[in-house]
């Protein structure tokens, strides 16, 4: 018994005495701030010290490469999901610590999508954080009123885009085909998926020479043909929308804040008042959607981790990733930006809806500020956090996030794409160029 005693006080000893480094993506000065509180708090309750260091996102491989291989790896890294697989791979981080933090706070609380971006053989190779899914924003009014159902699957939004498109006083869909905007192979990559076709089959393979990819082409150009002409991005959709001129349209929950009037920057037109609540009110929003070859559906996500380094001093950094996302101190993280970091976990085994309750009552806005549960309602809180449970991306998966990068990169998808829209190729004729040029990637 007293050999246990002195083991246990050793451990608290040193776990009191601890310093650990965190890297952060969050730079803005005001999350900077949160997360300085957060270290402070952490430190109060634990005894342990943590030092926030901001490191740009676009510099964050490259850092964490150069610290590998001098053996100075800090102890956490919040980032992208898409560095999550390469670095375990590379043995920058500890499957095993990280798996240790999931069991502990238990993986059927997290977002079963996002846990999946995450999975080796071996386990999981970080801890979500937080994350947002792209979202379907529609005129929930417009389909009332013509007795439509939700657009949740292809066929519906094709009814919906037969029943509504009537230009230029109201185009079916702003589908985005600017081959030079990376809103273009996110909303290609969400179709694809929705429909079931895999960048990368579990063999290595790329999966793009199949009737599943055929039928969401075609699809998109059904969309494409609904929306005005020109190059489309994210600005053309949300002002159309805006203006009371578009039915549905693909954007990122960051429209949020702005449809709810609380951002003159991007003011509401669809009546005089730019402050305006009421386009927020007729808007209904879809995170799952469904192809023809793909019942189930699926969404896009944009996913952020906590990695604990191989360099890591392990029990410390644990600790960290259970205080941040297991209290008070997760809602305070979510809090820098709730429109776009949605909590990966619903709540707690005790209390299984806590987070999605208390980030619904999280301010968010530019100019005026106002919670999402008051602008939203329930129910879209609900579906919006929904769907993280089957959101996904291409590739993380079986560990070729880097395919992805590339594929975003070259736009090599989106002029492929476009080239067949513009009717310079076949459908028939795209498939084999997307299976070719992009085998020729990997």
């Amino acid at each position: 018994m007293k050999r246990l005693v002195i083991t246990l006080l050793a451990l608290t000893t040193s776990l009191a005495f601890a310093q650990l480094s965190m890297w952060t993506t969050q730079v803005q000065p005001e999350r900077m701030a949160v997360q300085e509180s957060i270290a402070a708090q952490f430190e109060e309750a634990t005894g342990i010290s943590l030092e926030v260091i901001p490191v740009e996102e676009s510099e964050l491989a490259t850092r964490i490469t150069a610290a590998f291989s001098a053996g100075d790896l800090p102890d956490l890294i919040y980032h992208p999901v898409s560095q999550t697989i390469g670095w375990a791979e590379a043995g920058i981080l500890d499957v095993d610590a990280a798996s240790a933090v999931i069991d502990s706070l238990g993986a059927d609380t997290f977002a079963q999508g996002l846990l999946d971006l995450n999975t080796t053989p071996d386990g999981y190779a970080a801890v979500p954080s937080d994350g947002w899914t792209q979202l379907l924003v529609y005129r929930a009014d417009l389909f009332e009123a013509n007795g439509l159902a939700a657009p949740t699957t292809f066929e519906a939004i094709e009814a919906a885009v037969a029943a509504l498109h009537d230009p230029p006083n109201m185009f079916g869909f702003v589908a985005a085909t600017d081959v030079n905007n990376d809103y273009t192979m996110q909303v290609l990559e969400h179709f694809f998926l929705a429909n079931g076709v895999n960048l990368v089959e579990d063999d290595g393979s790329i999966g793009m020479a199949n009737d599943a990819t055929l039928n969401t082409l075609e699809f998109y150009k059904t969309i494409v043909d609904a929306s005005p002409e020109g190059n489309l991005f994210w600005q053309q959709s949300r002002e159309l929308y805006f203006d009371g001129r578009a039915a549905m349209i693909i954007w990122s929950p960051f429209i949020l804040d702005e449809m709810a009037g609380l951002r003159d920057a991007a003011p509401v037109t669809i009546n005089d008042d730019p402050t305006t609540t009421e386009l927020a009110s007729n808007t209904g929003i879809v995170t799952n959607l469904a192809g023809p070859d793909n019942p189930a559906g699926a969404g896009w996500a944009s996913l952020s981790n906590w990695g604990i380094t191989v360099d890591a001093d392990t029990d410390a950094a644990q600790q960290f990733v259970e205080f941040i996302l297991d209290g008070d101190a997760y809602l305070e993280w979510l809090s820098m930006a709730p429109e776009g970091l949605f909590p990966v976990r619903n709540g707690t085994a005790a209390n299984p809806t806590q987070f999605v309750d208390g980030w619904s009552q999280l301010d968010v806005g530019v100019d005026r500020r106002a919670p999402l549960g008051e602008l939203y309602g329930e129910d879209v809180v609900n579906d919006i956090v929904a769907g993280l449970g089957v959101a996904n991306r291409w590739a993380y998966a079986q560990g070729e996030g880097a395919l992805l990068s590339r594929l975003y990169g070259t736009r090599v998808m989106a002029e492929l794409v476009r080239s067949y829209l513009d009717g310079e190729a076949t459908a028939e004729e795209t498939v084999e160029l997307l299976q070719t040029r992009i085998s020729a990637l990997q």
